[in-house]
């Protein structure tokens, strides 16, 4: 009997089964967010809401699209990354949906706007335009290698769409929205994207000289001065956001994101250290003088001391009160009042809904689903046979993960408010857009990775099986 090793009939084998892991998982991720859209329904109502099935048959289209794209262009790609995305889009829309039946913010709205525009219907849109550029991403983009050509045009880009908000009015304190034509836009939510692009290109050339330190101090090897000049460059732009356009979350973003794949590229803890140092002093000093920053840092230190006097104080007041009402397991969904703290409830606050009414075990199980998709773009970067996508891999999962921490470190009261959007549940479109392609390029990474490496060609003389012997 003779036996053939051939590693491309093993992954074809493997390629299916992952594609049909990942539509079982897809269906519990479209199931999840359907019982509780008639939860709420029934918590509100007393009986099951009347758009329910179009709901169900509207999400599960999407997902059911996502994953034909994913099994037609990406066959060897993570399985559980679309399934995780799906999931906390899915639940982000009930919240939306739940907080649009709050009398308190159709009221708001009414006084605000003149007219009340459901968030809920909006981000359903959104949702599918982010599933068109995911689609669009693995489509378009066969090898994630082909960005590092993109280097320092992408520098270029980011730069652009970090500058640009400075030149549009303020909004809530913070100029982080462009409006053109109607339409409000983020750019700090795709900026982070092309920024994670542009260090995983530099970085892969620079990370020897990098490396290199030139004397040790406290147990720290010291880098050498000539190669601090890239940290101080990122940590005087990061400032400068944070000056021009008082855009707290942003600036520690792209500091953040900078520090951590240094440290990844060097495997220097020094850059770590001079990382925090200078985000924290950088962030002390501009508090000093701004008064919107100053505002922020009052309500993180002590929120009920300014509660009927700031608007900052009130919101974080309010969301501590919510998650405390909450308790272990809540009051239920639809049955709490985390609307109370206004046009936020929905956005920056969304997650105080998730710790009133699904309580303290909601919440983790939703930082957990944050926690599993950064630990699947992490197993990419070290699963990626090129240093490039190993970089770009685990920035982009950096990037993800120091978004969830700063959005849930300042609703919990950890850290200041930063104003950023909670990935796939807040209310917003670009921040919808931006996430659905960071999951569309870690997916194409992945696949890149898992796809079983071509057979070398046999030589002529050398044998094409192996005899065993019973």
């Amino acid at each position: 009997m003779s036996v053939v090793t051939n590693t491309t009939t093993i992954g074809a084998i493997e390629a299916p089964s992952r594609r049909n892991t990942e539509l079982a998982l897809l269906a519990f991720a479209v199931a999840i967010p359907v019982f509780a859209y008639l939860n709420v329904g029934l918590a509100l109502d007393g009986k099951v809401p009347t758009g329910m099935l179009g709901y169900g048959l509207g999400l599960g289209l999407l997902a059911g699209v996502a994953h034909l794209v994913v099994r037609k262009f990406a066959r060897y790609a993570d399985p559980l990354l679309l399934p995780l995305a799906t999931l906390l889009n899915g639940l982000g829309l009930v919240l939306i949906w739940r907080l649009d039946q709050s009398p308190r913010l159709i009221r708001l709205a009414e006084l605000s706007y003149g007219v009340f525009s459901p968030s809920a219907t909006k981000q359903l849109m959104y949702s599918a335009l982010g599933i068109a550029l995911f689609a669009a991403v693995l489509m378009l983009l066969k090898d994630h290698r082909i960005l590092q050509r993109y280097t320092y045009i992408s520098m270029a880009v980011a730069l652009l769409l970090l500058i640009l908000p400075m030149f549009f009015p303020a909004r809530n304190g913070a100029k982080i929205w462009v409006s053109i034509a109607g339409f409000n836009v983020q750019p700090g939510e795709f900026a982070k994207i092309i920024i994670a692009i542009f260090f995983s290109g530099y970085l892969m050339v620079k990370r020897d000289a990098l490396a290199l330190a030139s004397r040790r101090f406290m147990g720290l090897y010291l880098p050498r001065g000539r190669d601090l000049g890239p940290i101080l460059g990122i940590w005087a732009l990061s400032i400068l956001i944070l000056v021009f356009e008082t855009d707290l979350g942003t600036s520690l973003l792209f500091f953040g994101l900078f520090v951590v794949m240094l440290y990844v590229a060097t495997e220097r803890t020094s850059w770590i250290v001079f990382g925090l140092l200078m985000s924290v002093g950088g962030a002390v000093g501009v508090a000093t003088f701004e008064p919107h920053v100053q505002a922020r840092v009052n309500a993180w230190q002590d929120p009920f001391s300014c509660y009927a006097t700031d608007g900052a104080c009130q919101q974080i007041g309010d969301a501590l009160l919510s998650f405390g009402s909450g308790g272990t397991l809540g009051t239920g969904l639809g049955q709490g009042n985390s609307d109370l703290i206004g046009f936020a409830a929905n956005a920056d606050f969304i997650l105080t809904t998730v710790g009133e009414e699904l309580g303290l075990a909601g919440t983790m199980a939703f930082l957990l689903l944050y926690g599993l998709i950064v630990e699947r773009g992490v197993r990419t970067a070290l699963a990626a046979r090129d240093p490039f996508g190993k970089l770009l891999a685990i920035g982009l999962s950096s990037a993800f993960a120091i978004q969830v921490f700063v959005v849930a470190g300042g609703v919990m009261g950890l850290i200041p408010l930063t104003g950023m959007t909670m990935p796939f549940v807040a209310a917003g479109g670009s921040s919808v857009l931006a996430n659905w392609a960071l999951i569309g390029i870690l997916i194409r990474i992945s696949d890149t990775a898992r796809r079983p490496a071509p057979a070398p060609a046999p030589s002529p003389d050398a044998e094409m099986t192996q005899v065993v012997r019973p």
